[in-house]
């Protein structure tokens, strides 16, 4: 495409990109443990109701006799079906009976329990404070933790939609650092929030607005590189992610109060939102859009930065315009996201990502939002899923130079599939190959939700780029939001959500197989360069690529 040879010109991957995509990792890092957060900040520790015999003060040694704490607990909680101190009941009245039945524990009737109407004792060995401690999310609130959750992704999915279009309309740095403050301000007085209300709505704004930086951090870096190095900037933004989620098991091992962990993921986005006056506006943006000036401004900015001279007089408006005349005179047609219902190669584009998106993202979520059925030390497993994430997006990247996007996709999804139903069935014994199954299929989804991105923005056009991205973000954000729901299954069978996360990765490698392959052919700029897209018009371009940079 013309804006490829462009770009040729100034410098495809020189200093200037370099220096973007690390600024955007620094983002990623920084930003990504808010999608996880309530894996520290609303962990469910141990508890048990509060009893007056074992926890009020004012009760005395005397009042109690030579009672050990076991026993004055066994006369104030009746047992659950693993004969163990049940999390929700209380004995009414102490029953000193049991005392004496010398390891026998006979049923109790409901007459006799009542519900924890003085509150719980938590287990505070792994942390001293979460939201659910602060505000007793258990028994019969424990569905409200889930809401939090529910209430970021429903954030994100409508974030995706109204920024992802306005993104296309005003620009990507603007809305990008109209997000950066949001974020700032929203995540920062969550660490102060005086109630559960409160804190939902501020996880809500947040949500709203960290998957749309997220989502142009991807886009203004494809749309500032060459296609063959396309590939390489995705894999390392996405290795980004696995660090960020590295740093955050490190935070909440060494910070074990919920409010100081929020406010230490929250303070540093004030810097990013100040550096993010710096960023450059995407010059394939301003161009499709009728913004020539601004454009070539950008263009000499970056060929200044890479070190490329004499940009004055090889790189003029009238280069630039007869170079991309094609796509200037495509985009004099006004294009909405109803143009989508009439282009046929698009919308099947479209509705075949936003597919795969969806049956990726569930089976994604369903694993890393259930660290805590993995065990109690979820700061360890954090690492543990950073670690093989990283690794897995480092080796997705030779797949997708060597073997193509489709084939790279199809290589990590079926797998993923494959992991969760085999674990589904294992018995709870091996739970050490339960542990292997589960972490091999973090991995490979994470390796698939690598190449799907970078298929993904080769397949859209620049002019619709941030909507198709924003509809394709509410395919994704529908299935994390699916992925908890799915856990209220176990009510009919323990295997029912883990059968459904095995499956909708196996149901995607047909639709990834209808896709087209784009490794190393030029980014579409307009509707009418998808619906032209042939193999053999592919190769002229690229004849007409190389003809034109020799001409420069």
């Amino acid at each position: 495409m013309g804006f490829d040879v462009l770009l040729d010109q100034v410098g495809g991957m020189g200093r200037f990109q370099i220096c973007l995509i690390a600024f955007f990792c620094i983002t990623n890092i920084l930003l990504f443990p808010n999608i996880v957060l309530e894996n520290f900040t609303a962990f469910t520790p141990g508890h048990r109701c509060w009893v007056p015999l074992l926890d009020n003060d004012t009760v005395s040694d005397n009042d109690t006799g030579t009672l050990s704490k076991d026993d004055l607990l066994r006369i104030s909680i009746p047992l659950d079906s693993n004969l163990r101190p049940q999390k929700c009941q209380r004995f009414i009245h102490p029953q000193w009976q049991l005392l004496h039945l010398n390891g026998t524990f006979p049923n109790t009737n409901e007459t006799d329990t009542e519900p924890c109407v003085d509150g719980w004792v938590y287990d505070r060995s792994s942390f001293l404070s979460t939201i659910v401690t602060e505000w007793d999310l258990v028994c019969e609130s424990q569905s409200l933790k889930s809401m939090v959750q529910s209430l970021f992704m429903a954030g994100s999915l409508l974030g995706g939609l109204i920024y992802g279009h306005l993104s296309d309309r005003v620009g990507r740095k603007i809305i990008c650092k109209l997000c950066f403050l949001q974020l700032a301000i929203s995540n920062t007085c969550a660490a102060f929030a005086p109630t559960f209300l409160v804190y939902c709505i501020l996880r809500f704004l947040a949500g709203f607005s960290t998957m749309t930086i997220l989502g142009n951090t991807f886009i203004l870096s494809l749309e500032w590189t060459l296609p063959q190095s396309r590939s390489m900037a995705i894999m390392v933004l996405l290795c980004s992610y696995s660090v960020g989620q590295m740093l955050l098991g490190g935070l909440a091992f060494a910070i074990q109060d919920w409010r100081v962990l929020q406010l230490t993921v929250s303070t540093p986005i004030i810097v990013l939102f100040l550096s993010s006056w710096k960023m450059v506006e995407s010059a394939r943006w301003l161009i499709i859009n009728n913004q020539l000036d601004e454009g070539l401004k950008e263009l000499r900015r970056v060929a200044h930065t890479n070190g490329k001279k004499n940009t004055e007089e090889t790189l003029t408006a009238e280069i630039v315009r007869s170079t991309m005349k094609k796509e200037l005179d495509a985009v004099q047609i006004k294009t909405s996201v109803f143009s989508l219902f009439h282009a046929p190669k698009l919308r099947m584009r479209v509705f075949g990502l936003c597919f795969v998106r969806f049956a990726i993202t569930v089976p994604f979520y369903g694993l890393i939002l259930n660290l805590q059925h993995w065990g109690s030390n979820v700061s360890l497993f954090q690492v543990l899923c950073g670690a093989v994430t990283l690794t897995a997006r480092c080796v997705s990247l030779l797949t997708l130079n060597h073997m193509g996007r489709r084939i790279s996709q199809m290589l990590f999804t079926f797998p993923v599939g494959l992991f969760i139903l085999v674990n589904t069935f294992l018995p709870q014994e091996m739970q050490i190959l339960r542990v292997v199954l589960a972490t091999l299929g973090i991995g490979s989804v994470s390796a698939a939700s690598n190449s799907a991105s970078v298929h993904h923005n080769e397949l859209v056009p620049t002019i619709l780029r941030s909507t198709i991205a924003g509809i394709n973000a509410v395919s994704g954000r529908t299935g994390a939001a699916l992925a908890p729901l799915l856990m209220t299954l176990m009510a009919y069978s323990p295997h029912l959500p883990w059968i459904s996360y095995g499956v909708f990765p196996i149901l995607a490698v047909p639709v990834i197989l209808l896709l087209p392959e784009t490794r190393d052919l030029p980014l579409p700029n307009t509707i009418q360069d998808v619906e032209n897209d042939r193999k053999d018009s592919r190769n002229v371009k690229q004849e007409d690529t190389c003809m034109k940079v020799t001409q420069f």
